[in-house]
């Protein structure tokens, strides 16, 4: 490696650093105090999580198809290709058959499910931040002095649970709308059965419950791995005494 390309390289591991300690020592606690206040807050019935949103954003009717489909044309352009060589594609709804329509919740899909997603996104870029910066300061593979590395590997891998664990509260928006759309085509086939209104009124209800308990979720991943970071912070930086590439 050139003198030139090594220096670019230095630049870059030491951005990841000052990077990675500032989400440790001022993000990481910044987003538990924020979450906390949050939880506090949903208590309030002024809050977007508060359950007394439920009665006046679920709406279960069915509603009719609209009297009219126009048909609708897609536009793409290949290889930079200009309009005249533009391939288009005339979709023609005329003859669709559209069933009747039930509304999503507006307000849960917005200020809640908006909200987890937000939090559970920012988790993950911060911990992948994290994760690169422990990756780079583990020394090269040798016999001898590995209680260091052992810490940082464990460092790893709850930076890993925790980043699965974003994922997963982020994909759990996507689950409920599958769910609910199983729902409210049963209520658009069997409209006479109560039961499947009830069922979408007590899925939403649950979401409001799950959306509460994914902050608190998200607020102790952050007590978490800022927990075991701080108190492995020197093995972390420095996992062997005679490890050369240090951060400071």
């Amino acid at each position: 490696m050139d003198k030139e390309l090594g220096r670019k390289i230095e630049d870059f591991r030491k951005k990841a650093t000052q990077t990675a300690e500032e989400i440790v020592f001022h993000s990481f606690p910044t987003k538990i105090i924020e979450l906390t206040e949050l939880i506090e807050t949903t208590r309030d019935s002024s809050s977007p999580f508060h359950i007394s949103n439920l009665a006046c954003n679920t709406d279960t009717t069915i509603y009719p198809p609209p009297d009219q489909l126009q048909p609708t044309k897609k536009r793409r352009l290949e290889n930079g290709a200009t309009n005249a060589d533009a391939i288009e594609t005339v979709a023609d709804i005329q003859y669709v058959r559209l069933p009747g329509r039930v509304p999503a919740n507006k307000h849960l899909v917005e200020k809640v499910h908006g909200v987890i997603k937000r939090e559970a996104e920012q988790l993950a870029a911060s911990v992948d931040k994290v994760k690169l910066w422990v990756t780079l300061t583990m020394p090269k593979i040798e016999d001898g002095d590995n209680f260091g590395v052992q810490i940082q590997e464990e460092v790893l891998g709850e930076l890993c649970r925790s980043q699965e664990s974003a994922y997963n509260i982020r994909d759990s928006t996507r689950q409920s709308h599958i769910a609910r759309a199983k729902l409210c085509s049963k209520l658009i086939k069997y409209p006479n059965i109560e039961d499947y209104k009830l069922a979408i009124i007590e899925h939403d209800e649950k979401q409001f419950y799950l959306a509460c308990q994914h902050l608190h979720d998200l607020r102790n991943v952050y007590a978490i791995i800022m927990d075991l970071m701080h108190k492995n912070i020197s093995k972390i930086r420095v996992p062997k005494a005679n490890n050369s590439v240090g951060l400071y």
